[in-house]
């Protein structure tokens, strides 16, 4: 079972600047050595009204741009809620980037009220995501948030 609290203790002390590109470049990575059985992780910024564009990532060439009304991206951006997915391929409007992703977490990145992006983890295994894992993570996002200006 991973350890989100040690997790979330060890990002806060690797995320020591405020700077946007810099912290979600090195969360995406430490998620990705962090956490198993992974094949991408990354960040989906809101720069223009109902589309996320490409931020920074760790895994295979990503699909750019989403629209919000498509995907599972798309459905975290709308809502604005967490989004845990067991089978992306059961998801009629899955946007398939890797065809071995098999399960799905998109977790929205709020800044205040305002939508700043989301945090996509996408796995190969059926059902990687736990309750478990959606928490721990979605402390991992407000870790990002807590040390990094999202302006």
């Amino acid at each position: 079972m991973t350890d989100y609290a040690l997790l979330a203790r060890q990002l806060g002390a690797l995320l020591d600047t405020r700077d946007w590109l810099t912290n979600s470049a090195q969360t995406s990575a430490f998620i990705m050595q962090e956490i198993p059985e992974l094949n991408w992780v990354g960040f989906y910024l809101q720069r223009e009204p109902q589309r996320l564009d490409l931020g920074p990532f760790q895994g295979k060439p990503a699909c750019h741009p989403i629209p919000f009304s498509k995907g599972v991206c798309g459905a975290a951006a709308r809502t604005r809620e967490t989004q845990r997915v067991d089978d992306v391929h059961a998801v009629a409007d899955h946007i398939a980037c890797d065809a071995a992703s098999r399960a799905e977490l998109v977790i929205p990145v709020m800044v205040a009220d305002r939508l700043w992006g989301v945090l996509d983890l996408d796995s190969p295994r059926q059902g990687r995501f736990s309750a478990s894992d959606q928490e721990g993570l979605e402390a991992l996002v407000q870790v990002f948030v807590e040390h990094t200006d999202l302006n």
